[in-house]
């Protein structure tokens, strides 16, 4: 059996926080506002994951008033919904992920992201995409107020 499930978070951009987004860090003098690290790209990657096979979002399992939460890297998430998935029998195939911002540059740091999402998740970089586009300068995100990310993930049953 093979499902699908899609995810979606949006952070604020916020001063004296470090940028992570997609398990890498980006030197640019600002960050994303949250609880955890606020990398948007691996939260959307959860949600699409945990969606797909029916075992909540990331709210549920990652309360954002629980400290054992407090400043985890989306990586350290990725793995906990990997272990969520495995114990419910399935395994990710693939997972696609586009970013929303104006900045920082996201295609230079596209294989470093796509390496840490799928270390995280154990399987190889090839079972992860990640692209971005702008907002074309409308709304917040075109503001440079916040980044965004969708991502969908294809899961198969391991039973």
């Amino acid at each position: 059996m093979i499902r699908i499930g899609i995810g979606y978070d949006v952070h604020r951009i916020a001063s004296g926080r470090e940028m992570w987004l997609g398990g890498v860090r980006f030197e640019v003098g600002f960050g994303l506002e949250g609880h955890s690290d606020a990398d948007v790209a691996a939260h959307a990657l959860c949600d699409a994951l945990l969606g797909a096979a029916a075992l909540g979002d990331l709210g549920t399992h990652f309360p954002p008033g629980e400290a054992r939460w407090r400043g985890a890297s989306g990586g350290t998430l990725l793995g906990h919904v990997r272990e969520l998935l495995v114990s419910a029998g399935w395994v990710m195939a693939n997972g696609d992920i586009t970013l929303i911002c104006e900045r920082p540059r996201i295609a230079p740091r596209v294989p470093d992201m796509r390496a840490a999402l799928a270390a995280a998740l154990r399987v190889e970089p090839a079972a992860i995409s990640v692209k971005a586009t702008t907002n074309e300068r409308i709304g917040f995100i075109g503001r440079g107020e916040g980044i965004a990310a969708i991502a969908v993930a294809t899961i198969e049953s391991t039973r």
